[in-house]
């Protein structure tokens, strides 16, 4: 499930100012996917990622769906969910458990929402634009930390909707994680409620503190 928030690069983009090393034309197209994003109230998507191995090898599809509001998430996938508040974020399993951990402490575990929502970006990645053919702005990004579980992330942009709808990653282990957003819709009114977990709409839940 902690894959699941890569696909949050489709629509949360980047933000801050990109360091000189890195290509102004990509910072260009990424600034320009940030500056929408800011100006839409609440965003909602269907997902689909597929995992190939350094065979090119289908190893998996998933399929689920988004919601964004700010800096507050919502990601379904099957029977499983998380919710994300700001402040915390729930892991539910569909089932009988749910683990409950501050954002910041999760943030160290994976690229989450306030993570791509910060500064970070900048220091933590170089990007360059690797074409501008067809309906898409094709931007690679290597992250600047050899630690970091992936090795490469691809971001395609729709030069119409001026919006991420596609993402490439690549791990260590070569294997290759492929995103692809569907029916976008931008500007919904999404209630609060729906990015936090409800206790008592899961009554027999064990909540579990990390």
């Amino acid at each position: 499930m902690k894959k699941i928030y890569l696909v949050l690069i489709l629509l949360l983009g980047i933000t801050g100012l990109a360091k000189s090393q890195n290509d102004p034309n990509a910072k260009k197209v990424l600034d320009g996917v940030s500056l929408k994003l800011k100006t839409l109230k609440g965003v909602t998507a269907n997902f689909s990622y597929t995992t190939k191995d350094r065979n090119k090898s289908l190893k998996g599809s998933v399929k689920g769906q988004i919601s964004i509001k700010g800096q507050k998430y919502y990601i379904k996938q099957a029977g499983t969910e998380i919710f994300c508040n700001g402040l915390k974020v729930w892991n539910f399993n569909g089932e009988d458990e749910v683990t409950v951990a501050d954002v910041e402490s999760d943030d160290n575990k994976t690229l989450s929402p306030q993570k791509l929502l910060s500064n970070f970006y900048d220091k933590d990645f170089t990007y360059k634009l690797v074409s501008s053919a067809g309906s898409y702005h094709e931007i690679m990004m290597v992250p600047t930390d050899k630690r970091k579980n992936f090795k490469q992330v691809t971001v395609f942009v729709d030069k119409s909707k001026n919006l991420i709808a596609k993402a490439d990653v690549i791990d260590k282990s070569d294997n290759t994680i492929g995103f692809t957003l569907t029916n976008i819709v931008t500007n919904v009114a999404i209630p609060d409620s729906k990015f936090a977990f409800d206790p008592a709409k899961h009554p027999g839940v064990e909540v579990v503190v990390q």
